[in-house]
């Protein structure tokens, strides 16, 4: 079951995170177990994949952005910095920013 602690315990801000819901708990973790289903992953993997760099941004600064309003820190981070590097139609190799979301994103399917 998924939890505060637990949130903490794998990086999150959830002081912050919970702030953005108004501090409702049940909100906050109802959002948070939403995350995993979000196409963004997908599309991300499939856009780096077929090295679409326009799709790939698109789909980064979605997780961005998802992950970010909740604190996601773990997922939040490393999306972040690949959507930069997107943004700048950087040419280069992107697994490693890929398995960083996809751990954080195993890490977090793990607390439910």
């Amino acid at each position: 079951m998924l939890t505060i602690d637990a949130l903490q315990e794998y990086g999150a801000d959830t002081t912050t995170g919970l702030k953005r819901c108004a501090g409702k708990e049940a909100l906050y973790l109802k959002l948070v177990q939403k995350i995993p289903q979000s196409d963004s992953f997908e599309l991300l993997n499939q856009a780096i994949a077929e090295q679409d760099l326009e799709k790939a941004f698109e789909a980064a600064h979605a997780l961005k952005g998802i992950c970010a309003n909740l604190a996601l820190t773990p997922l939040s981070e490393p999306a972040s910095e690949m959507t930069e590097l997107l943004r700048a139609h950087t040419d280069m190799d992107y697994q490693d920013f890929l398995t960083k979301i996809n751990k954080a994103l195993d890490e977090l399917k793990a607390l439910f």
